[in-house]
């Protein structure tokens, strides 16, 4: 009885332990980026879309030089909301990591919230195993 019980809780205990080690991740990379990230400013551009795509909407690209005058072009790691909209043509700030230009950071859009909500989720997710497994059977 006990093996089956171990067996139906395992997904939870590693799925709650690879939510947990995403938000941790996510966490990391947020302060490592506002650590060493190079500032710059980036131009916001939406490729061409369908005509029923509404504009101002979804993960728009950002093109920017870096400090050795590379141009990188990559969509953006936060899509474009009502409240806080990536218009198309203009510039805005963000950090890059001089190591990968691939890897941005846009200042005060940064997904920390959802991030926190993965730790919190993670952590349920396991104490709630390890509980199932300490009940008797």
């Amino acid at each position: 009885m006990w093996l089956a019980v171990a067996v139906g809780v395992t997904p939870l205990l590693f799925g709650g332990a690879l939510v947990y080690l995403a938000g941790a991740f996510g966490l990391r990379e947020t302060r490592r980026l506002r650590r060493v990230g190079v500032p710059a400013r980036a131009l916001v551009r939406y490729p061409p879309g369908r005509p029923d795509d509404l504009p101002g909407e979804g993960r728009p690209l950002l093109q920017f030089a870096t400090e050795d005058g590379r141009i990188v072009e990559l969509f953006s790691p936060v899509a474009a909301s009502r409240s806080r909209p990536l218009e198309d043509g203009r510039e805005v700030l963000i950090a890059y990591d001089p190591a990968d230009p691939g890897r941005v950071l846009v200042p005060g859009r940064e997904r920390t919230r959802l991030e926190y909500a993965f730790l919190g989720l993670g952590t349920m997710a396991v104490l709630t195993g390890l509980a199932l497994l300490a009940m008797p059977a």
